[in-house]
């Protein structure tokens, strides 16, 4: 009797101890300090947001969604570590990390796991080492920065260009695709000035840009310096064209640079203000909850969040390899996810294509130029 009776004592404690085997973990690797932290506390509120929705809507497949957050602090090696933290911790998916030179370190880690990752994070390389476990929420710079490039030559009439970049993963793979489609307009490079992350005095690289005799400068650095160099550019009185890749004219640019960003132009793959009314619902939603308006990383979290619930019930079950399998080639409509906003499809390397915006800073906020379709 009292062997019985220790059974269903035991049997009860391990009942009311044990975690919910059922729940499903997602692992938030993302950049809360460090040089990446603008960028990355927007795509970490967005995927929070993301999540809480999904929670509150019943969840995935019934159960519920539990969020483990790390912070990569901006260093590589750190974010490494993360993730293979939340590997041990039972993740069924990671989202993050933002900065390219992190991805391009961890995302081997999932990979040598099995676990997809839906990174922000928009360098070339990251989607061209053959990895079957990462996808991108946004567009890498080999696809934006085309359409970015075609409008300043064909509808801005840009002939000698200045360019002006990050020295980093990231920084390389838009420098590289930008020099690479300027040639294929036609189009001179007269100044070609790399910068440092984390760079604060932009004085000497605004002045170069300035006297090279371009007709634009394509300006490709991360958000903080980004805010830096329109400060300087509007306090040398610049007087050319600045065009961005998503990042110069970015909300969290704006903020930081107030007044500076009017007339930034660029390409952007998400905007708050596109005007696509799914996009202005989750905007608002984000601005009540948190108080400041998303930038696009907010909405490539938001996406990855809806993603992957919208995806895990396609397949009917939590396995990160059916995940991973079904992602390649996949095309989602906003008819059937309405969380992924815009439609979008995945190719077999996990770049994503749906249609994006050329827009001008005007008052403080980004002005639709032009809508630019997929490629």
């Amino acid at each position: 009797m009292m062997k019985s009776l220790l059974g269903t004592a035991s049997i009860a404690l391990a009942m009311a101890t044990a975690p919910a085997l059922a729940e499903i973990k997602i692992g938030s690797i993302i950049e809360l300090s460090g040089a990446g932290a603008a960028a990355g506390t927007n795509f970490h509120d967005g995927v929070k947001m993301g999540f809480e929705e999904v929670n509150a809507a019943g969840g995935i497949l019934g159960e519920q969604v539990e969020l483990l957050e790390y912070d990569s602090q901006t260093d590589p090696q750190v974010s490494r570590a993360m993730v293979q933290k939340a590997i041990d911790e039972g993740i069924y998916a990671i989202t993050g990390t933002v900065f390219s030179s992190s991805t391009v370190v961890n995302m081997m880690v999932a990979q040598q796991a099995g676990i997809p990752q839906f990174t922000g994070s928009e360098a070339p390389t990251i989607t061209a080492k053959g990895n079957p476990y990462i996808f991108r929420t946004t567009f890498g710079a080999q696809k934006g920065v085309p359409k970015m490039t075609r409008y300043m030559a064909e509808e801005m009439g840009v002939k000698k260009a200045a360019v002006v970049w990050a020295n980093t993963e990231f920084g390389k793979g838009g420098h590289d695709a930008f020099v690479s489609e300027a040639e294929t307009y036609g189009m001179e490079i007269v100044a070609d000035i790399p910068t440092e992350q984390a760079q604060t005095d932009f004085s000497a690289d605004v002045l170069k840009a300035k006297n090279s005799g371009a007709d634009a400068i394509f300006v490709y650095v991360t958000e903080e310096e980004s805010a830096r160099f329109l400060k300087e550019a509007q306090k040398q009185s610049i007087g050319i064209p600045m065009v961005g890749e998503t990042t110069l004219i970015g909300a969290k640019v704006i903020e930081l640079a107030g007044d500076a960003a009017n007339g930034a132009m660029g390409h952007v793959g998400l905007s708050a203000d596109a005007g696509v009314p799914a996009i202005d619902e989750m905007v608002a939603k984000f601005v009540t909850k948190y108080d400041y308006t998303p930038d696009h990383n907010a909405i490539k979290g938001y996406t990855a969040a809806w993603t992957i619930k919208c995806v895990t019930e396609m397949i009917g079950e939590a396995d990160s390899q059916a995940l991973a399998d079904k992602m390649h080639g996949l095309t989602l409509t906003v008819e059937e996810c309405p969380g992924v906003l815009m439609d979008a499809t995945w190719d077999d390397t996990g770049e994503m294509s749906r249609e994006s915006f050329f827009v001008e800073v005007q008052d403080g906020k980004q002005t639709v130029k032009a809508i630019l379709p997929p490629n």
